[in-house]
């Protein structure tokens, strides 16, 4: 690629998209070509065909150039997603020099869209929850979707009372957002937040349960209380989902002893049937040696099971783990659990 002139590059660069993916397959070869059209509509896989069929008056060095902008374009990918746009532009520069690294990181972000939301893991926290108390909670529910979870959190627990439980709401509902509803976010944020055409996923009730981990037990229970009014199943299945079987190996020995008091141990025997080895040790290791001894003789013996019903058991001991928790007998955030993840 080094020896790629900028003749070359110019005569690649006239070529239409379809005549460019069309120099790219040819380059690349009928094999690499063929997995690559497997992830592409009927549509778009004639027009490259047809492109691939006529293009056959561009030089080898052109065709070549496929492959240096292909390179550049995963490069520049690679180093937006470690650190940013202004550092991979930074290193482009060093590697390409300053025309061409505009030029790549150009080309990218109209490939990947990268503007908008993207950004926002750069801002000020103070001065994004500064812009967000003022706007309705759908628009924070859609930003918080854009946030690693800790940030999100951070930006919830913050927020006025009042409209913690709405966001939180909103963000859990939210799966699917359709361009309309992008535009608006658009014109909220005075930004071109330019993603794809299609509907994008966000949010969902994993997502809004990994946040309220991460916030504390006051905006959770408040969050969740006010979720239950509008839609107890809906609240149900996030406080599900922030507080997994596996993570009974957060609790220290005295909440694990505490809990399994309450369980019956046909019950322990089968939630064991489906767990780490370590969880199993923890747990047996709480109960006296005679049991546990019988317990694992059980398991051991025991014909299969359906791996439904052991997750019925399972969620039934955490629902014992959150009662306890919700009378005080044990705190989850006393064993670690604002470092748990669903």
């Amino acid at each position: 690629m080094n020896t790629i002139t900028d003749s070359a590059r110019e005569e690649y660069r006239a070529l239409s998209n379809y005549q460019r993916v069309a120099a790219f397959m040819i380059t690349i070869g009928s094999e690499a070509s063929a997995e690559v059209l497997k992830f592409l509509d009927t549509a778009e896989v004639e027009k490259i065909i047809a492109q691939v069929i006529q293009l056959s008056n561009i030089r080898v060095e052109a065709l070549n150039a496929s492959l240096e902008e292909f390179h550049e374009m995963v490069l520049a990918t690679d180093f937006i997603a470690e650190g940013g746009i202004s550092f991979a532009q930074s290193v482009l520069q060093e590697a390409l020099g300053e025309s061409r690294a505009m030029e790549v990181i150009k080309r990218v972000k109209a490939s990947l869209q990268i503007k908008g939301f993207n950004v926002l893991k750069d801002v000020d926290p103070t001065q994004l929850l500064s812009f967000l108390q003022r706007e309705h909670p759908q628009t924070i529910a859609l930003v918080l979707t854009q946030l690693a979870p800790t940030q999100a959190a951070d930006i919830l627990t913050n927020l006025p009372a009042e409209i913690q439980q709405e966001v939180v709401f909103r963000f859990a509902r939210m799966e699917r957002v359709s361009p309309d509803t992008i535009n608006s976010v658009e014109r909220v944020l005075e930004r071109n937040i330019d993603f794809s055409k299609a509907a994008s996923k966000l949010g969902g009730v994993r997502s809004a349960a990994e946040i309220l981990n991460y916030s504390g037990s006051s905006v959770e229970k408040t969050v969740l209380a006010g979720i239950s009014q509008q839609d107890p199943e809906l609240s149900q299945e996030i406080k599900n989902l922030m507080f997994t079987f596996e993570d009974l190996v957060t609790l220290d020995d005295r909440s694990i002893q505490k809990l399994l008091k309450e369980v019956d141990n046909k019950d322990l025997t089968l939630a064991l049937k489906a767990c780490s080895k370590e969880l199993g040790d923890k747990l047996l290791g709480n109960i006296s040696s005679r049991a546990a001894e019988m317990i694992r003789d059980e398991l051991e013996y025991m014909p299969p099971v359906r791996l439904r019903e052991v997750e019925e058991v399972q969620q039934r001991i955490i629902e014992i783990v959150r009662r306890m928790e919700d009378e005080g007998q044990l705190s989850l955030g006393d064993s670690g659990g604002g470092d748990m993840m669903v």
